[in-house]
């Protein structure tokens, strides 16, 4: 009796509201049920180390989507993140009791503990039985999941464990949907009167818990298991607390899938003892922004949503009007596909509507779903077309809203110095695009920033191909990634500010490289980051590493990263001195080396050697210095006469010797008729073609000095010649695109015809001269030629 009587007291005064989250339904249902109930505590599943956030929360400046980063002190990269959207239901029953004044209290396992295991199994990884079938390990991103959406079909032996991963799949397909996502959204999401809601939803969750822990134990990996066992425990100790405190009236927010657990308090002295002797770390916490792509569970959340737009669009529209909601949805649609120049009139949007509704009452929906309004769009908007369905997907039932924090946030210097820079430079995280003009201080400061940010590993932004003509313009596509934050903790090793941690972290980089190709890509993007320091620090590096070392590959490879310096470093008020002098040493040690490093080389290093070849030439013209041509086409030269050197490369040579005007068109189809003689081997002879003509389909169709070149060396082979060489031309030739062949082929008839032509008109023995000097003076007197 006594036990009843604490069980009776114990369900009067502590209420479980079992929610799914990021579910906008259970947002909306858990608001009414706390106005009705009014507490006087509030426990939510969310980690404890977080607590001295929550006054954040309340901020004008915290705009959802954010997420509470939990990270080790020591080893920023052990870290843990829990999201929130507008619509998460935690994130309401925050500010429901902010609001009020309503204690609140944090109830998970607190994550000092579970990176602690997180951490002993990467260091101590354990051994399984292989007769026992684990799942995979869950990431740290699944902490705060009712979980995937994914459609199963039922196989007790193979699946349970997904089913306990995702329950709502397995009550889904019972009820005849596809997944749990649809399931839910019908149950909840639609759901006007939430009246008893969270009774039903801790009923179902409780036969189904029953139903999976009379299974099979393994189904779950045990630390998967204990970790389970640990939060549930650590929750009711929460709640065991709160009782103490004389708490009436007890709001528990925990996973659906948790609130059987929390029903009844089993003894106390069980739960302390699997609690005792946890290991521990120390950890931090903050606020983060967050993005609504990865609040989705395309994005690898665990607990994220198919349809992270669409649940916001639903949290702003269905509590002030539910009817409007499908009217609204799909206005935004066409408003999207108008700026797409995809038509989209107001007639089509009514008669969309009218399909998404009808739709909805013929499957017995209460009101139109995504499901409804996605296929009424694509049949009336879009013409059946599911082409403009990716970017209606996109920026509509994912979004691409970012959040935003505090700037008083908790953060290490190196975060706070980023945001000092992006308010002076007028950068916000939000941007997409942007196209600077280095011609500009505050543009080349950006540019700068972009940089030394992607460094330290936090590669905000990319650079773009540029339309313009000018080497002043510098296009760049932005995207923030939330997990930015974490590396930016990282980095706070190596300064306090952007440019002393990347200026730190690019001389311990420039120590632990070891050849010269790494140290002259680092030294253009530390001269790209304006890192004036650590620029000297690298070309003394740079000169040690260039002068010991003696593979000319290497020496090659380290040409093109420095002729972009040299050509462009004026734009960027780039100091080039120390850059021009080490240039005039590569090359002058490339065209020494080249000749010894070309002999003898098998197909495989002829091939890297060619790329190699080019890239340098590419380099030279780049730069437009007549001494580095005239070095660089005197080695070239030397090389093509050169004995046993490799077809592809002998090719390659008279090639750009005869780009460069050095060869002409004589001397480059002398040697090719030397080459493919019958006294060198066939492969060899294919290969010099190949090294002549490789990537250049196009260029033999308009370079007329080389068409002439192999016209003419075709002509004058002889027949049996010509059969032999033939397959040789032919391995060559069938690298360039069909389009470029056929091409080719119609020039040479067109060309055939034109010296037909040429041949019959000049014979002149069937021509009757005095008829034609008779006509002479008419044509003089219309010529206005005096005779």
């Amino acid at each position: 009796m006594n036990s009843d009587r604490q069980t009776s007291n114990y369900r009067e005064k502590v209420h479980i509201f079992g929610i799914r989250h990021h579910g906008s339904g259970s947002a909306r249902s858990l608001c009414q049920a706390l106005d009705q109930l009014q507490p006087d505590a509030i426990l939510i599943e969310a980690p404890p180390d977080a607590q001295a956030l929550l006054p954040f929360v309340m901020s004008e400046a915290m705009h959802p989507p954010v997420a509470i980063l939990i990270y080790e002190e020591r080893s920023p990269e052990n870290s843990v993140y829990y999201p929130f959207a507008i619509f998460s239901p935690e994130w309401q029953a925050i500010r429901y009791g902010l609001e009020r004044d309503i204690p609140i209290k944090f109830m998970d396992l607190p994550q000092a503990h579970r990176l602690a295991f997180k951490k002993e199994e990467q260091e101590e990884p354990k051994v399984k039985p292989e007769s026992i079938e684990t799942e995979p390990e869950r990431s740290s991103q699944e902490d705060i999941q009712l979980n995937s959406e994914t459609p199963l079909e039922l196989n007790p032996e193979s699946d349970l464990r997904l089913y306990r991963k995702d329950p709502l799949g397995w009550l889904a397909e019972v009820a005849g949907f596809s997944d749990g996502e649809r399931w839910w959204e019908y149950m909840v999401e639609h759901r006007r009167d939430s009246h008893e809601l969270f009774a039903a939803i801790l009923e179902a969750m409780t036969a189904l818990r029953e139903e999976l822990d009379a299974a099979e134990d393994f189904a779950e990996s045990m630390g998967d298991r204990l970790i389970e066992e640990l939060r549930e425990a650590y929750m009711r100790q929460t709640i065991r607390t709160a009782l103490s405190e004389g708490k009436e009236r007890i709001a528990v927010v925990c996973g659906a899938w948790h609130a059987p657990a929390l029903v009844n308090l089993p003894s106390t002295k069980n739960d302390a003892n699997l609690l005792k002797g946890l290991p521990k770390v120390k950890v931090e916490a903050t606020w983060i922004p967050w993005t609504y792509g990865r609040l989705a569970i395309a994005s690898g959340y665990g607990a994220g949503v198919v349809s992270p737009g669409w649940y916001d669009h639903l949290w702003h529209n269905f509590q002030h009007s539910s009817s409007q909601v499908a009217i609204r949805w799909i206005t935004r649609v066409a408003r999207l596909l108008r700026t797409k120049d995809i038509d989209a009139s107001s007639a089509s949007v009514i008669e969309a509507v009218r399909l998404a509704e009808a739709l909805s009452a013929m499957r017995d929906r209460p009101l139109a779903g995504l499901p409804e309004l996605t296929e009424a769009i694509q049949s009336v908007l879009c013409f059946g077309d599911p082409l403009p369905m990716q970017f209606i997907h996109q920026e509509l039932i994912v979004g691409d809203r970012m959040g935003r924090v505090p700037d008083d946030t908790p953060m290490v210097p190196l975060q706070q110095d980023l945001i000092r820079q992006q308010k002076r430079l007028r950068l916000k995280p939000e941007i997409k695009a942007l196209e600077l003009d280095l011609r500009n201080a505050n543009d080349l400061e950006r540019s700068h920033l972009l940089y030394r940010l992607a460094l330290l590993d936090i590669p905000w932004g990319k650079t773009q191909y540029s339309n313009s003509k000018g080497t002043f313009k510098e296009p760049w596509q932005l995207q923030w990634e939330p997990e930015f934050a974490v590396r930016l903790i990282e980095a706070g090793v190596w300064g306090q500010t952007i440019i002393e941690a990347a200026t730190a972290f690019t001389r311990d980089k420039a120590n632990a490289s070891k050849d010269l190709p790494t140290l002259t890509k680092l030294v253009d993007k530390v001269l790209l980051a304006n890192l004036g320091e650590a620029a000297s620090y690298l070309m003394v590096r740079l000169q040690a590493e260039a002068a010991i070392a003696s593979d000319i590959s290497h020496l090659m490879q380290a040409v093109p990263p420095l002729a972009n310096l040299l050509r462009y470093g004026n734009v960027r008020q780039i100091d080039t001195n120390i850059v021009s002098q080490l240039m005039d040493g590569l090359i002058t040690r490339i065209c020494v080396g080249l000749p010894v490093a070309c002999a003898s080389l098998n197909d495989e290093a002829a091939a890297a050697m060619y790329e190699l070849a080019i890239a340098v030439n590419r380099a030279i013209l780049l730069l437009q210095n007549s001494e580095y041509a005239a070095a660089w086409h005197g080695v070239l030269s030397q090389l093509a006469d050169q004995s046993g050197l490799h077809g592809l490369l002998g090719g390659c040579c008279c090639r750009l010797l005869l780009d460069a005007g050095i060869f002409a068109a004589d001397d480059v189809e002398t040697r090719m008729g030397l080459f493919l003689s019958l006294a060198n081997e066939p492969s060899q002879a294919a290969a010099w073609v190949e090294g002549l003509l490789k990537g250049s389909g196009l260029v033999l169709l308009h370079d007329d000095c080389l068409w002439q070149v192999l016209d003419n060396w075709v002509t004058k082979l002889s027949t049996d010649t010509f059969d032999l060489v033939l397959p040789l031309l032919r391995r060559t030739f069938a690298t360039f695109p069909a389009p470029e062949r056929r091409q080719m082929g119609e020039r040479v008839k067109r060309n055939q015809s034109n010296q037909i032509e040429v041949n019959s008109t000049a014979n002149f023995s069937n021509l009757d001269l005095e008829r034609a000097d008779a006509i002479l003076p008419m044509i003089a007197q219309l010529l206005g030629i005096k005779m």
